[in-house]
């Protein structure tokens, strides 16, 4: 009945756009991802479990997951074009994305983002002068994963982006903290 059923069965290929959802300021300059692929009816095997996942996530469904015209797609994906934000954008391969597991950092990355933006605006000053060349007086992480971190920055030209790498790849929230003392340390004594 809806009519984004009816387009995805008259045309299968779709696009999903995925934003942060905790993403202040200007959204620009945020990371976001899009999914570009077919949409296609979920395999009658695999109906049970994505029943399953969707009312884990959306309880309420319960009341018209049952109904007749009620179904389940699931995307092949084909490409995925990435933007961490301020000119920082990327492909990636269908293969390499299938092949992906979420970062060990995902459910924790709001919490330090906030607690950074919050708590340590002038060592995100001094870490970006260090570790991305960039002198500003205003600093703000927009997206962190076990690699590094996303700032935006300000400058007479307006709003950039840059991407500051971590000096080791971590694992957990604990290692990600133990690496920014480290790098600050570091950015204090050049």
């Amino acid at each position: 009945m809806a009519m984004h059923t009816q387009n995805v069965q008259a045309d299968p290929r779709s696009s999903l756009l995925v934003t942060q959802p905790d993403a202040t300021g200007d959204p620009l300059g945020a990371a976001r991802v899009t999914v570009l692929g077919n949409a296609l009816p979920v395999p009658e095997p695999d109906v049970a479990e994505a029943r399953k996942l969707y009312l884990a996530r959306y309880a309420n469904s319960k009341h018209w997951v049952d109904f007749e015209d009620f179904s389940f797609y699931r995307m092949d994906v084909v490409d995925v074009y990435y933007v961490g934000g301020f000119g920082v954008m990327s492909w990636v391969s269908a293969s390499e994305y299938a092949l992906a597991q979420p970062d060990p950092l995902v459910d924790h990355a709001p919490g330090i983002i906030q607690h950074m933006n919050t708590h340590h605006g002038g060592a995100l000053i001094e870490l970006a002068r260090v570790f991305a060349g960039i002198e500003s007086e205003q600093v703000t992480i927009t997206s962190v994963d076990r690699l590094g971190f996303q700032v935006r920055f300000k400058t007479s030209d307006g709003m950039r982006g840059a991407r500051i790498a971590f000096s080791r790849e971590v694992s957990n929230p604990e290692e990600a903290r133990s690496v920014v003392a480290d790098m600050v340390t570091e950015a204090r004594k050049r």
